[in-house]
């Protein structure tokens, strides 16, 4: 009722410059313009699938309300006051003015679908056009005005007016503003500035966030970075320097801090990496590095981090790569073959550290058979008296929180708290105490998500109780993030048992979790779009063929296109499904596929609501950086762990997700994806708990290792995790702050 009001005020009240064309007396030459402007407004409204008036950026309708009227309203004064300002006298200069608001819309619809702004920000955005453009009028520096808004509010407006006498000093700012928000790519970026005063701090900046992105710029001597980085007189730069000349550096650099103080060398170094991938002894150098970890960890929970610990090709990053590369991609490649002895032989040297690491490090990427092999040998591996506690201690708890998150997952947990009786207690209280002191919300999410897997009775309720302890403990220490941290997790753990009656949608004001409604898939006519997104590799092409049984000449009609293929339903309910073909991903067919498809998509106004990523892990990435906001429901063959899942939520903030612990298997995949087209065209609403129960029902009929394979699926209202970031954002929280 509130936003009924407020948007009853809006459209009945608006100042009487708010409608340009009604109230001043615009020439024939620039009314073209003035049309143009009014196009983009059309497009803005219906950049969300409905043009209605409204510009849905959010769930939130107060923010959809600003965003609306900062679009139009405003937009519409601002052409107002172009026309009526004594200060452009000349057609020419009305006419520049009225382009850059023009552009301004054009750059707002593109920077929001390309996921570049957050389109909350289109008031600010407007009032700070605004701002610069009065000054620009004036011949102002506009400088301190792109100061005052954020990176991605001043790099639009900053490029519109490129005219203005504070352009380049703007670009500068906005540089350094940009090496703040993205360190990692401060050398990629720094060439035009290799001359200004601040670029040899950039340069420390560069390599404290990751060392070895000095390597490549160092190694070309002759590139204004090279020259700059050769230039610096610092002992740690310099050594970069030296690593840059050596063969095979990158192996070197997750001990860059080892060797600048002496305390390992390029031999010690060179015995296990190597000079060649013949002299290369892959499980040395994987135990050198898991070594170096334990040792850098303990520096860091001293407060001293390393400079090799973090950032590409550091010490981190080198593990899990090495960790993939060497132990889980063989045995993941394997998991077809029937004896363990042939399946897991490159697992036989590794000790329980070093097994522990290649799991907690590989987690979006290892089979759940690769994963429970791991864990029983690491137990094995830790002696004929296993105690969990001492392999912990002796990791300085090093990703504790990954590794219980996990093997809650997988079923594991309780079997690990048995190695530690005494101390079993005092571990959970560690993993869910002090979720409120990290920068994001991973960990929180993992303890969301470990509820979720647990089935043991006493250990949920010994985790709540510790929630709810740590929500008292915030309140009495005035902690805001903290408090708002335990009690989502509360309310959401409670959530999870039926008995308790609670609503998450009253109680902290998300969509439905349980339910989707029909109406709320459909765009204005009625119709349900639904993207699919296929890679070309050999199983992508086998599972595009799977995917076109699903829909009988009977109930489907069927056509395809050189690059897509367009299935739209003949009985029922209009269900529209647009599959990009797989085609060949050496050359990249695939990705053109995938976004002329989108284009095409686009420019017919059709918004897909329903989103599937049919491929493996590693192609993930490609379909969630493509991802709609639009989209209601996604279903992906693996979640990805935290950071996907976060970006998926940023990206399609309603999103209901379907997602698995292992990669998607087409025999699951199928069943899944034939309930949801099927109940919708048959026009029902979805509902998650009813659509599950009958997918158990047929998979318990089927063998053992597909029936396997659908346990590892979560639905929507069991993924605790992403209901905790949606939870989060509502409350006007950031999942990094």
């Amino acid at each position: 009722m509130r936003f009924l009001f407020i948007y009853f005020l809006l459209t009945y009240f608006l100042p009487v410059s708010a409608a340009a064309s009604d109230t001043t007396n615009i020439p024939i030459s620039r009314r073209i313009f003035h049309d143009q402007i009014k196009e983009e407004q059309r497009l803005a409204d219906k950049a969300d699938g409905r043009q209605d008036g409204i510009i849905k950026v959010s769930a939130n309708p107060d923010v959809n309300l600003q965003v609306t009227d900062a679009l139009i309203r405003k937009i519409n004064v601002l052409r107002n006051d172009i026309e009526i300002n004594n200060a452009l006298p000349t057609n020419n200069d009305k006419v520049r003015y009225l382009r850059y608001v023009e552009d301004l819309l054009k750059d707002f619809i593109l920077s929001w679908k390309t996921h570049k702004l957050n389109p909350s920000l289109a008031p600010m955005l407007v009032e700070n056009f605004d701002e610069i453009l009065k000054a620009n009028i004036k011949g102002e520096n506009m400088t301190p005005l792109i100061k005052q808004v954020p990176y991605e509010v001043g790099i639009i407006n900053a490029s519109i007016f490129a005219e203005n006498p504070g352009y380049n000093e703007s670009k500068i700012a906005l540089f350094r503003e940009f090496c703040q928000l993205n360190p990692d790519k401060i050398l990629q970026n720094l060439a035009p500035y290799v001359n200004e005063p601040f670029a040899d701090t950039l340069v420390i900046e560069a390599f404290n966030n990751s060392p070895s992105q000095l390597y490549t710029y160092a190694q070309s001597t002759n590139s204004p970075q090279g020259k700059l980085i050769r230039k610096i007189d610092d002992p740690r730069i310099q050594t970069v320097v030296k690593l840059s000349t050596q063969n095979r550096a990158l192996f070197y650099f997750p001990f860059l801090d080892d060797l600048i103080s002496g305390k390992k060398t390029i031999a010690e170094i060179e015995k296990v990496a190597g000079t060649s991938n013949e002299t290369y002894d892959s499980v040395g150098y994987y135990r050198m590095l898991v070594k170096t970890e334990i040792d850098y960890y303990g520096r860091m929970v001293h407060g001293d981090t390393p400079v090799a610990m973090l950032g590409a090709n550091g010490l981190l990053d080198m593990l899990k790569t090495k960790g993939y590369q060497h132990f889980i991609y063989p045995i993941n490649v394997l998991h077809e073959n029937p004896s363990p002895a042939v399946r897991f032989r490159a697992l036989q040297p590794l000790d329980a550290q070093e097994l522990y690491y290649m799991m907690v490090l590989g987690e979006n990427d290892i089979y759940t058979s690769s994963y429970k092999y791991s864990f029983d040998r690491m137990i094995q591996k830790m002696g004929p008296d296993p105690h969990g506690d001492s392999l912990l201690i002796s990791l300085n708890f090093d990703h504790f929180k990954k590794f219980i998150k996990m093997a809650a997952g997988y079923n594991k947990l309780d079997e690990f708290l048995k190695t530690m009786p005494a101390n079993s207690e005092k571990l959970m209280q560690a993993f869910v105490a002090k979720l409120e002191t990290t920068k994001t919300l991973e960990d929180a999410v993992d303890v969301a998500d470990s509820y979720g897997s647990i089935t043991n009775p006493e250990l949920q309720k010994s985790m709540l109780q510790n929630v709810e302890w740590n929500e008292q403990r915030c309140i009495k220490e005035d902690n805001e993030r903290g408090r708002k941290i335990y009690s989502l997790l509360k309310t959401i753990f409670l959530s999870a048992d039926p008995k308790n009656g609670i609503d998450l949608s009253k109680e902290i004001g998300i969509p439905p979790i349980y339910t989707v409604d029909y109406n709320y898939l459909a765009d204005d006519s009625g119709r349900i779009i639904e993207q699919v997104f296929f890679y070309g590799d050999k199983d992508g092409k086998a599972s595009y063929a799977s995917f076109l049984t699903s829909f009988p000449r009977s109930e489907w009609s069927i056509t395809q296109k050189s690059e897509w293929t367009e299935i739209k339903s003949i009985k029922g309910k209009p269900i529209l499904i647009y599959a990009n073909l797989p085609l060949d991903n050496e050359t990249d067919k695939d990705a053109k596929a995938q976004a002329d498809l989108i284009n095409y998509l686009d420019s017919k106004g059709l918004k897909p609501t329903i989103v599937i990523h049919r491929g493996h892990s590693y192609h993930l990435p490609y379909t969630i950086q493509q991802l709609p906001e639009s989209a209601k429901i996604i279903m992906l063959g693996s979640c990805g762990g935290y950071q996907n899942l976060k970006t998926i939520l940023k990206y399609a903030p309603e999103a209901h997700i379907i997602s698995t612990k292992e990669t998607g298997a087409m025999n699951v995949n199928k069943p899944i994806i034939d309930a949801l087209d099927n109940t919708l065209r048959a026009g029902k609403n979805i509902d998650w708990r009813q659509m599950w129960a009958g997918l158990e029902a047929q998979f318990n009929r089927a063998p053992q290792q597909i029936r396997e394979t659908f346990e590892d699926y979560i639905p929507p209202q069991k993924n605790l995790g992403a209901l905790f970031i949606k939870a989060y954002n509502k409350e006007g929280g950031s999942d990094d702050e």
